[in-house]
C-alpha cells in the first residue's frame, strides 16, 4: 500500500498539470503555444540540463555508460518499430518516427524528478539529449526525407547537454550568482512543459482511434522491452536501469504531430497517435513505476 501511494505521489503532479493544461484549452482560454515552446525550449531547458548535470554526483564513467546504452536502447526500438510498421502496413512516413521517439522532455524529465530526485534528473537528460540529437537528425530524415546535422547544432539543448557533461567531466561549477540565475530558469521548464502538453494535447483533433490503440500498445512494448533489456545488457545501476526504461516508454511526443503538419505526412492520424498513446500512458506509466522503484 505504502509503494501505490508512493506512485502517486509522483504520477500526480504530471498528470495534474497536464489536465490544468488541457482544461484551460476546452475552455477557450488563450495559451500561445509556439511562444511558450520556444520559451521553454530556447532558455528553460538548456538551463535545467544544464544545471542538471553540472550539479549532479553522476560518475562521468557512468555518464558515459549511459549514453551508450541509451543509444543502443534507440537502435533496438528503431529496428522493432521498423518491423512494427512493415507487418501492419501503415505509411512508414507517418508512423515510423512517432513510434520511435516518444515524449522524454515534456513528461520523462517530470516523471524523473519525481520519481528519482536529482539523479534521476540527471540520467533523465542523458536519455533526452540522445533523442533529441536522433529526432533532428535521423527523425526528420524518417519525416521528410532529408535531415540536417546543421540544425542540430542550432539547438541551445544541445550545447546545453555538451556544457554540462564538460562541467561534470572537469567538476567545474559556474560563480554561485550565475548558477542561482540558470536554476531559476530551468525552473520554469517543468511546469511549462506539462501544462503545454496538456494544452497541445487538447488542441489536437485525432482520426484512426482503433490503428493509434494498436501501434500505442505496441509502442509501449517496445519501449519497455528494450529498456529493460538494454539496461542488462549494460549492468546500469537501479536508478539508471529505471530512468532508461521509463524514458523510452514515454508515449508519443507533441513534436511528432508539428513535424507531421510541416512535411504534411497525415497529421490528423499523428494526432491520435499523440492522444491515445498520452491517455495510455497515464495508467501504464504508473504501472510500470510500481515495478521500478
Amino acid at each position: 500500500m505504502t509503494l501505490v501511494l508512493t506512485v502517486l505521489e509522483i504520477v500526480a503532479p504530471v498528470f495534474l498539470l497536464a489536465t490544468a493544461g488541457f482544461v484551460w484549452r476546452k475552455m477557450g482560454l488563450d495559451y500561445p503555444v509556439a511562444f511558450v515552446t520556444r520559451l521553454a525550449m530556447t532558455i528553460a531547458v538548456p538551463c535545467l540540463i544544464f544545471t542538471a548535470l553540472m550539479r549532479t554526483e553522476i560518475d562521468p564513467a557512468s555518464l558515459s555508460t549511459l549514453t551508450l546504452a541509451a543509444l543502443a536502447g534507440y537502435a533496438v526500438v528503431m529496428a522493432l518499430s521498423v518491423l512494427l510498421i512493415w507487418g501492419t502496413g501503415v505509411d512508414r512516413r507517418t508512423f515510423l518516427a512517432p513510434t520511435i521517439f516518444g515524449n522524454t522532455g515534456n513528461l520523462g524529465l517530470p516523471l524523473a524528478v519525481f520519481a528519482f530526485g536529482e539523479l534521476g534528473l540527471g540520467y533523465a537528460v542523458v536519455v533526452f539529449a540522445v533523442m533529441a540529437v536522433l529526432t533532428f537528425t535521423i527523425g526528420i530524415r524518417m519525416v521528410s526525407g532529408h535531415g540536417s546535422a546543421r540544425k542540430v547544432l542550432k539547438e541551445p539543448m544541445v550545447w546545453a547537454t555538451l556544457l554540462g557533461a564538460l562541467f561534470l567531466w572537469q567538476g567545474w561549477h559556474t560563480p554561485r550568482w550565475l548558477t542561482n540565475s540558470l536554476e531559476l530558469a530551468g525552473q520554469l521548464a517543468i511546469p511549462l512543459m506539462l501544462f503545454t502538453l496538456g494544452v497541445a494535447v487538447a488542441r489536437l483533433t485525432p482520426r484512426g482511434v482503433g490503428r493509434a490503440v494498436l501501434l500505442s500498445a505496441a509502442k509501449l512494448a517496445i519501449g519497455v522491452g528494450a529498456g529493460v533489456a538494454i539496461g542488462w545488457a549494460f549492468h546500469l545501476d537501479p536508478v539508471a536501469f529505471a530512468v532508461l526504461v521509463v524514458q523510452l516508454a514515454t508515449p508519443v511526443a507533441v513534436t511528432s504531430y508539428l513535424f507531421a503538419e510541416r512535411y504534411e505526412t497525415d497529421p490528423q492520424a499523428v494526432a491520435g497517435y499523440v492522444v491515445v498513446s498520452t491517455l495510455m500512458s497515464v495508467i501504464a506509466l504508473p504501472v510500470l513505476l510500481y515495478f521500478l522503484l
